[in-house]
């Protein structure tokens, strides 16, 4: 069996040539104390009518709001 690169390499080019690409994201660990202080700080700065304000703005455009089709 090939090595572990040379099968990534070959499944790699198989998604390329299925019109794949590949998409790495990094994302903050939640799981870390640090980060997680530094998101309820950011969080605690937050104001409350503005937000307020855009989650009523995200609830009137959903296209999930009010779907009597179900």
């Amino acid at each position: 069996m090939a090595a572990p690169a040379e099968r990534m390499k070959v499944m790699r080019e198989r998604r390329r040539q299925a019109g794949l690409r590949e998409v790495r994201l990094v994302l903050p660990d939640a799981r870390s104390e640090a980060v997680r202080a530094r998101i309820a700080a950011q969080v605690a700065k937050l104001n409350p009518e503005v937000e307020r304000e855009a989650l009523d703005w995200i609830e009137a455009v959903s296209e999930f709001d009010n779907d009597e089709s179900r």
